[in-house]
């Protein structure tokens, strides 16, 4: 049993309590969130500098990826870097240790849940461990009518890989560009009442280029990879079937999505990657910041694995406030992934727990650190 307190406790399912303790058992769960200090006994307390808060969601990563840190050429936009992308991932040699070291960052940094995106199984081995909790989003491509039913039986064997352990699985599209109507139409068909779905959604200038006027790089880059017509001339097309779907989607950028075309959606924001990437943010007034999420894309596209340098990055460009940007952090991704133990410092749940030093009036430094308290 352990009493730990900080300047300030952040459970993030109430408002911020000043010298609060929170009671863990030697599992961390929370057994209790106490309001003042004085109602327990000092012996007892392990009193930190800073404010504690839940463990961290990453909500969009791609760990398979991690063996491309540092290979994948900055600011290139979109299409140049998947063109990257793909020719470096001949190479892959090591990939296993990358996962394991990429994981491992991600503890180190108080990450304890993550929406991941799978296009291979490489990942299995490092998730059977249960290091972390994933949501495995088994990822498809596919641009050609006549690949649409082999792209769609891989991923039925992959997704069945993922859920032989136990492992939360869901098959969905890359992106409206990337995927044929007629896949689209297969993916949402097997998506269960209960699945999550993700997407990347407007990442890029020239996806609205390619849905609107069928020009643009994107446009450009299908034509040179001889997708079928059909995939952009089709009614209804992948972007009016994923954006008429009923069930929970989460639209994953929204770089370049005006207001409107984010009403009512669950989304999820990467600045730390839109920098590496098109080297332009999203504008953060936009988004419902009760539901908005945040993940940390690959190391492909970003140097660390942190939500706390992508909540910095947020704070320095919006005007929510801390308590909103922690919510952005851990709860709102542990409700977007249905983590139901993860997310909130509450009684019963075992969320982790971290502490982050150097803030200043309430707001995040280049100086904050962030430390889990039960690792």
């Amino acid at each position: 049993m352990r009493f730990l307190t900080a300047d300030y406790l952040f459970p993030l399912d109430q408002k911020p309590i000043k010298e609060g303790v929170v009671n863990v058992d030697k599992s961390g769960k929370i057994i209790s969130v106490i309001d003042s200090r004085k109602k327990t006994p000092t012996n007892k307390l392990e009193v930190f500098e800073g404010i504690i808060c839940p463990g961290f969601i990453n909500t969009h990563c791609h760990l398979e990826l991690s063996y491309l840190q540092k290979k994948i050429s900055k600011q290139v936009g979109l299409v140049d870097f998947i063109k990257e992308l793909q020719l470096k991932k001949i190479n892959n040699e090591n990939i296993h240790e990358a996962i394991e070291y990429a994981e491992n960052l991600m503890i180190k940094n108080g990450i304890m849940g993550v929406g991941d995106i799978c296009n291979t199984d490489y990942t299995l081995k490092q998730k059977v461990k249960n290091n972390l909790k994933y949501y495995n989003f088994i990822e498809l491509y596919g641009v050609k009518n006549n690949q649409v039913d082999q792209c769609f039986n891989y991923a039925k064997w992959l997704y069945n890989k993922f859920v032989k352990y136990n492992l939360k699985s869901t098959i969905v599209p890359h992106s409206t560009y990337g995927v044929h109507p007629r896949l689209m139409h297969m993916i949402l068909n097997y998506v269960g009442k209960n699945d999550l779905i993700s997407i990347h959604n407007l990442e890029t200038e020239s996806e609205r280029d390619y849905l609107q006027k069928k020009e643009g790089n994107i446009f450009k880059w299908l034509k040179q990879l001889e997708a079928d017509l059909s995939i952009w001339s089709e009614t209804p097309n992948s972007y009016e079937l994923i954006n008429n779907f009923n069930k929970q989607i989460i639209f994953v950028h929204n770089t370049f999505a005006k207001k409107i075309e984010v009403e009512n959606k669950l989304c999820c924001t990467c600045p730390k990657a839109n920098l590496f990437i098109e080297g332009v943010l999203p504008s953060y007034d936009k988004f419902d910041k009760d539901t908005l999420c945040v993940g940390t894309d690959s190391l492909a596209s970003n140097e660390n694995l942190s939500i706390l340098e992508e909540l910095l990055i947020i704070q320095n460009n919006s005007t929510y406030c801390l308590n909103t940007l922690l919510k952005i952090g851990c709860l709102n991704g542990a409700k977007a992934l249905k983590f139901n133990s993860l997310g909130s410092i509450t009684e019963g749940k075992n969320p982790g727990l971290n502490l982050i030093t150097n803030i200043k009036n309430f707001k995040l430094t280049n100086e904050s650190v962030v430390k889990p308290l039960l690792n």
